[in-house]
């Protein structure tokens, strides 16, 4: 038994992405053009957040902010031991240093009290400067953003938040993807 059917997915939806297919190639802008726009700005609504930019995947997503900020080298970035390859991948392409923190045994959401305890490890240690967490929101569950947000601002760190298996997820009274200094997502 087939446990996803990609070809019966889009069977039904045939029409309108022909039809949207359609509408890119006659625009004749690949990049930027009016479809990304309106992309960014239902998703935006959508997410209830003020700007959203496009990337061309969920891996770029995450790369980009880790590059704005400007970590690389020396720099540490705290990641969940339970995730997918890409949220500790971009860390090692910046040329810092993921460190992986174990998740919490109901959500699989990283463990709160085992960052703290990674961030204590990495400062006791003094080979590298704590500079950022990527929490995973997953399986539509989001992290604990308050305990992540408060550890972040107490530490000076940016907070990349991972909700590529959670969008459409909330928590609070806000979406998945809208709780980090910068959220990220992906439609794999």
């Amino acid at each position: 038994m087939q446990f996803i059917d990609l070809g019966a997915q889009r069977e039904r939806i045939r029409d309108r992405l022909k039809a949207a297919i359609d509408r890119v190639v006659d625009e004749g802008r690949y990049i930027l053009g009016p479809q990304v726009t309106e992309f960014e700005n239902k998703l935006a609504a959508y997410i209830g957040t003020k700007h959203v930019v496009a990337c061309a995947n969920g891996t770029d997503a995450l790369l980009l902010p880790l590059f704005a900020a400007g970590i690389g080298p020396g720099d540490a970035v705290f990641v969940p031991s339970f995730t997918f390859a890409a949220t500790a991948e971009v860390v090692a392409l910046t040329k810092a240093e993921p460190v992986f923190v174990d998740v919490d045994a109901d959500s699989y959401n990283i463990d709160i009290a085992s960052l703290e305890a990674a961030i204590a490890m990495i400062k006791a240690e003094g080979r590298l400067r704590p500079k950022a967490i990527i929490p995973v929101d997953l399986f539509g569950l989001a992290a604990d953003y308050e305990a992540i947000m408060a550890i972040a601002d107490r530490e000076g760190l940016m907070v990349i938040e991972d909700a590529a298996q959670a969008t459409g997820g909330s928590a609070d009274g806000k979406m998945c993807g809208s709780f980090g200094t910068v959220g990220s997502t992906s439609f794999y």
